[in-house]
């Protein structure tokens, strides 16, 4: 199992490597989820998100897209775009992923170099981005 700490990661770098590591049928856990960071500003984001939660399918509704508003789960869907989950590969590298808010005590997780986020760009974590969109994590 690789374990990787998400923490000043950008989301989209990340993503992609775990993608990658999962159709090479290695279990993956990401740690620290509402630590990732996504690049640009929060504004822009946030609209972009909500507009895709007003997507609504017409004939049934009830079939339309879901959004998850919690960092972990907007993670794990994140990554479940970069996977091909039409197919039986696909699906099954999905299963193999686990994403969990903050870090198990004594956890070792190894950070990804090319996903760190450049001091010079503006960025906002996942968590910053979920509090916008409504969903409040209870630290307890």
């Amino acid at each position: 199992m690789v374990t990787i700490d998400a923490s000043g990661a950008i989301v989209g770098r990340l993503c992609a490597r775990v993608a990658k590591l999962l159709l090479a049928n290695q279990q993956v856990e990401i740690i620290n989820a509402d630590k990732a960071v996504m690049a640009g500003s929060l504004s822009a984001a946030k609209e972009n998100y909500l507009s895709r939660r007003g997507q609504k399918n017409k004939r049934t509704p009830e079939d339309s897209p879901v959004w998850p508003r919690v960092p972990h789960l907007l993670l794990r869907r994140i990554v479940r775009g970069m996977l091909p989950r039409k197919s039986r590969r696909g699906r099954d590298a999905y299963h193999r992923l686990k994403v969990v808010v903050g870090a198990p005590e004594g956890a070792k997780a190894q950070k990804i170099p090319e996903a760190a986020a450049d001091k010079k760009r503006v960025t906002f974590t996942l968590e910053e981005l979920c509090d916008e969109l409504g969903k409040h994590i209870r630290k307890d």
